[in-house]
């Protein structure tokens, strides 16, 4: 059995309002198994009992939301072992880490982005916003409060695709208690 975590875009933002227990039942519904939430932002961890590639995975999970809840959800899957490396993950030193009043936040694209797309988002880091990209994630430490960064976050979602931003924090205690 192999076990995933999905962060779901745009949960729990505006009218698209869903309690933990409805959403648990959702993926239950589809066949999946050991589903458990965390938090009310869009984490749902599971388990899928067959064998089925990453990629249908996440095209299943998204048509199967669409149909249930009416609208578009982005699905961001990564398995245990993806969190469990995104979370021992150390893009920014020590020093700036201690430096900064801001949280570490992890962007989870669809893709690892080219060569040329990496290039070009890095190329917009400042020293009040650090950047840094690991495989399908873009890392980045805000100085301060995010509403206070002037980091173009439309320019990297053009760069990058569609993305959902968690704190390493969060990324960090789903990766505990996965085990």
């Amino acid at each position: 059995m192999s076990r995933y975590v999905a962060f779901l875009r745009g949960m729990n933002l505006g009218k698209r309002r869903i309690k933990n227990e409805e959403l648990r039942a959702h993926f239950e519904a589809m066949g999946l198994e050991e589903v458990a939430t965390f938090r009310a932002s869009g984490n749902v961890i599971f388990a899928t009992p067959k064998r089925e590639a990453e990629g249908k995975l996440a095209t299943r999970v998204e048509a199967e939301l669409d149909e249930r809840l009416g609208y578009d959800v982005p699905v961001f899957l990564r398995s245990e072992k993806e969190i469990a490396a995104i979370a021992a993950q150390k893009p920014f030193s020590a020093a700036r880490l201690k430096k900064s009043k801001g949280k570490r936040q992890v962007s989870l694209l669809k893709k690892k982005p080219s060569a040329a797309a990496k290039k070009k988002v890095l190329a917009l880091a400042t020293d009040a916003d650090l950047l840094a990209i690991e495989g399908r994630e873009l890392y980045w430490l805000p100085s301060g409060g995010l509403l206070e960064s002037d980091l173009d976050l439309k320019a990297i979602e053009k760069l990058l695709g569609a993305d959902t931003r968690r704190t390493m924090g969060t990324i960090e205690q789903i990766a505990a208690k996965l085990g």
